[in-house]
């Protein structure tokens, strides 16, 4: 990586933020600011932006709107949405379209921003020394991965049958799809095969399965998270955000085209970083606040730690 400094690019529609984070980040950054939406957008277009952090609520362009242009039109570019209140439909939109690297809470806490900043550029910074290195074009140009031609298999924790067999209609044969009934079944079966793509539907912010994504991203990076739940619960989203780096977050029942849709996007995504190892540093997550023996359930501890012991043998 460069020793140069990266660039971070601010948005907010407040001055006294933006000074704030300009203060900051002084020194540590080569910064950007703007109140403009818009203008964000076409700051990324004209220079090597290496993150993004944008408030959510702003006149004319939200959050989402920012990082989701941002993302397609620079990629390595990673993505931060800062706000200062909960709200679930525009972290449900940041993480199905913006694609982003962590949320962050105003009022923030500036030692953690600051380390979450430069972890973020730190990832940019080699993306975009990749890019330039082997002359390539940018990742959004390429042609994308097509879920026919992924040695893929999806598993779908799913008590009723009813998702799995959605998703065996909406992908093509040659994605192998398993279903587990159970938690417990459905780590046996992440011991044993190699999943791209895991559906979990949650029926509780507390419970077994919204611990286990978290923990799951660490053991797995390259493994893809689809999470199907009727709550409505912010802040459940955000440590599947920032701990667990779910790929999409729909609420049920999904609208069949919009799984559709999700799914392929996930094995894409997958067998992208199956073959390139350097992206799985994008997925990093924050580390839990809580250990596996600590929130996973007596019932489950043990295909848990068959689980640990298979990532293990498979890395050695």
């Amino acid at each position: 990586m460069s020793d140069a400094l990266p660039c971070v690019l601010f948005v907010d529609d407040e001055e006294r933020i933006l000074r704030s984070l300009r203060m900051l980040f002084r020194g540590r950054a080569e910064i950007l600011a703007t109140t403009s939406g818009r203008e964000a957008v076409e700051l990324v277009r004209s220079h090597r932006v290496h993150v993004v952090v944008s408030d959510q609520r702003m006149p004319g362009m939200t959050g989402v709107d920012v990082l989701r242009e941002v993302a397609a039109c620079s990629p390595p570019t990673m993505r931060i949405l800062l706000t200062g209140y909960a709200d679930l439909d525009a972290m449900t939109a940041s993480v199905n379209e913006g694609e982003i690297y962590r949320f962050v809470e105003k009022p923030w806490d500036a030692q953690r921003l600051i380390a979450t900043v430069e972890q973020a550029a730190r990832i940019a910074m080699d993306e975009f020394d990749a890019q330039a290195s082997r002359g390539a074009e940018p990742m959004a140009a390429k042609p994308a991965v097509t879920a026919e031609r992924a040695a893929a298999h999806v598993l779908v924790l799913d008590e009723d049958g009813a998702i799995a067999a959605q998703v065996r209609e909406l992908l093509p044969p040659a994605v192998a799809v398993t279903r587990a009934g159970d938690l417990e079944s459905a780590l046996e079966a992440l011991a044993t095969q190699n999943v791209a793509v895991m559906i979990a539907q949650l029926s509780s912010a507390d419970g077994d399965v919204a611990d286990a994504l978290k923990q799951l991203k660490r053991l797995r990076p390259a493994m893809l998270a689809i999470v199907l739940s009727s709550l409505r619960d912010s802040r459940l989203l955000l440590g599947l955000i920032n701990e667990g780096q779910v790929f999409r977050f729909l609420l049920q029942p999904p609208p069949r085209e919009l799984l559709r849709r999700a799914l392929i996007a996930a094995l894409e995504r997958h067998e992208a970083l199956r073959t390139q190892t350097r992206l799985l540093r994008r997925h990093d997550v924050e580390a839990p606040a809580r250990a596996p023996a600590a929130t996973i359930s007596a019932r489950v501890l043990g295909a848990w730690r068959r689980l640990r012991e298979a990532t293990v043998a498979r890395i050695a």
